[in-house]
């Protein structure tokens, strides 16, 4: 279950008590807090307070007060110039934080964004839950034959099946150590920051994580990717889920100028200029090394 008794009593509680505010709110975002996503098989993703809004961002660029005289049109024509242009210093007077629950393996690519506030469940302090990541059949795939740090075709059949077992038995026999190192009935049992180590990296973690909309936009732009790993990748997507009703115009400038686009090299943009001019365009023409020329011809066949 992703959400326990307590957190869930916990939910209950702070949603039958709304406060009252003179704050900018956005109405959308409202509908999700505390509200959990379901990522995975045990993980979450629920949002536990926010700042700002469209309109925090518009009020950042202009340097004023209030909404002022511009409308709605304008502010979104403004948010799509900034995010355009490349601008991100409005875009960080939006905040959220987030409360996830995350295999400890998707935590390490997770923390190599250094721009967000970070604090994690303590294994020193407590005992961590027999939950794992076991991927569903049709995420255990062979390695990629052409991405060193990529997926290739789906395993199948017994292959498959006995890839799952020993992800399964592995991870309740490392568990079952743990608990007996913790807990040896007749012996002190051995520290809580020393018996974690023996645990397999896709247990769970739990963290809140506090970011900027900028710095987010840019998590997402990059974990949001189709090729980024599905186990982060999902719980990507379901930040943007979140974004979206948060900061609708922000959120549709990222989709067509970040999600949706692509950047081109200098030899790139010389081969595509060859191309729209009918010439003959091969990689040796233009300067690119095999792999980005691979890279060229998927960008324009998409």
């Amino acid at each position: 279950m992703p959400l326990n008794p307590d957190q869930l009593a916990e939910i209950q509680d702070l949603r039958s008590s709304p406060k009252q505010t003179v704050r900018a709110v956005s109405e959308g975002m409202e509908k999700h807090l505390y509200h959990a996503i379901d990522v995975l098989d045990h993980g979450f993703v629920r949002v536990i307070d926010y700042m700002g809004d469209d309109a925090a961002i518009c009020q950042a660029a202009r340097v004023s007060y209030g909404k002022g005289t511009k409308s709605v049109q304008n502010d979104e024509g403004l948010i799509r110039y900034l995010m355009r242009h490349w601008h991100s210093t409005p875009f960080e007077m939006c905040e959220i934080k987030l409360h996830v629950k995350l295999p400890v393996f998707v935590a390490r690519q997770w923390i190599r964004h250094r721009t967000a506030n970070v604090n994690e469940y303590s294994a020193r302090y407590s005992i961590l839950d027999r939950e794992f990541y076991i991927p569903a059949p049709e995420h255990v795939n062979a390695q990629s034959v052409v991405n060193n740090q990529g997926r290739g075709e789906v395993l199948e059949g017994e292959e498959a099946a006995r890839v799952l077992e020993i992800l399964k038995a592995d991870s309740n026999r490392a568990y079952d150590n743990y608990e007996a190192m913790i807990s040896e009935e007749g012996q002190l049992g051995l520290a809580r920051e020393l018996a974690r180590m023996n645990l397999p990296s896709n247990i769970y973690t739990q963290w809140y994580w506090k970011v900027d909309l900028h710095n987010l936009l840019h998590f997402l732009r990059l974990r949001a990717d189709p090729h980024a790993q599905y186990e982060i990748r999902v719980y990507a997507d379901a930040i943007c889920q979140v974004v979206a009703d948060w900061v609708p115009a922000a959120y549709k400038a990222f989709e067509d100028y970040r999600l949706g686009a692509v950047t081109m090299s200098a030899q790139m943009m010389v081969a595509l200029r060859g191309l729209l001019k009918g010439e003959e365009v091969t990689a040796e023409s233009c300067g690119m090394s095999a792999r980005e020329w691979r890279e060229f011809q998927d960008m324009i066949d998409a």
